[in-house]
């Protein structure tokens, strides 16, 4: 269904029933609602939580940004490395403010907020920037983005900024393929037919490669992000898995130690995907996590 959220039109996924205590699920660069997987949803709802998903703006069905002239994606990069101000169409405290208006559309006051990659980026600025609307935080794959930590291996980074010469159906499946090959969970290793199937399905719903640009160049400018941790009072729990070739693992280590009272557990073999068996370890930390929480809350 499409809301208005943060004045903008967003696409929201709201599934599992008022009267439950509500995850708000935040995707990452360039994905969409669906790109939490199924078996991961489905288990929240077993467990008598409402699973609130949305479309980032400038992703999937939401709002997109193709009017904004941003300029030229190399320029803006080589003005990144020598850091230099960077022209972005939004910042992620603008999708911050996306994801907490989606929350103000639905009338729910606080929910435990779940980001995976950009999106534990998005949730950290929820947490940080409006404290009484989290009941928790879980920031997956992701980073604080302070100055001096390690960036994506540099065939992943090359691949990130490389467009597909096909654009044929069939040409852009093989380039999502290859890509998501570089970041896969080496000990997971799923199926090209599988893989594949599911990217054919993300793209058959949207496709939107200027606002993934467009998202990326937000992330590049999100420069004060790590000094505002310090203002996170909610529970937080930091995943991050230890063989991630695009946002490496020190990133998530050093998300937790800006964070009061954080937790940071490293997963195993975990790249930057969500496989079914990386799923149910996340969701083995997840859980008591959370029932921790509601337990302190009923007390």
């Amino acid at each position: 269904m499409k809301l208005v959220a943060n004045g903008l039109p967003i696409e929201v996924d709201d599934s599992g029933g008022a009267d439950r205590p509500v995850i708000l699920m935040i995707m990452g660069l360039g994905m969409q609602l669906t790109g939490w997987p199924d078996e991961m949803v489905d288990a929240f709802l077993r467990r008598g939580f409402r699973v609130v998903r949305f479309d980032n703006r400038d992703s999937g069905l939401s709002q997109g940004f193709d009017d904004v002239v941003v300029g030229n994606l190399f320029w803006q990069s080589l003005r990144h490395r020598l850091g230099l101000q960077i022209r972005t169409a939004y910042s992620l405290q603008d999708m911050a403010l996306d994801a907490l208006g989606v929350l103000d559309a639905l009338q729910i006051e606080q929910a435990h907020v779940i980001g995976a990659s950009m999106g534990g980026m998005i949730a950290q600025r929820v947490a940080a920037s409006a404290p009484a609307r989290v009941r928790s935080l879980v920031s997956i794959m992701s980073s604080s983005g302070a100055a001096g930590l390690p960036g994506p291996r540099p065939k992943v980074a090359a691949a990130l900024l490389k467009q597909p010469a096909d654009k044929s159906e069939a040409g852009l499946v093989a380039h999502g393929l290859k890509f998501v090959r570089l970041i896969a969970s080496p000990s997971y290793p799923q199926e090209d037919p599988l893989v594949a199937a599911r990217i054919l399905g993300y793209l058959q719903r949207a496709y939107r490669p200027s606002g993934t640009l467009r998202q990326m160049l937000a992330v590049a400018a999100d420069k004060d992000r790590a000094a505002l941790l310090e203002k996170v009072r909610s529970p937080t729990l930091v995943l991050h898995g230890d063989a991630d070739p695009l946002v490496p693992v020190e990133c998530g280590r050093n998300t937790a130690k800006r964070i009061a009272g954080a937790r940071f557990v490293g997963i195993p073999g975990m790249g930057h995907d969500l496989p079914p068996p990386v799923v149910e370890m996340l969701l083995e930390c997840i859980f008591p996590f959370i029932d921790s929480v509601e337990n302190m809350n009923e007390h």
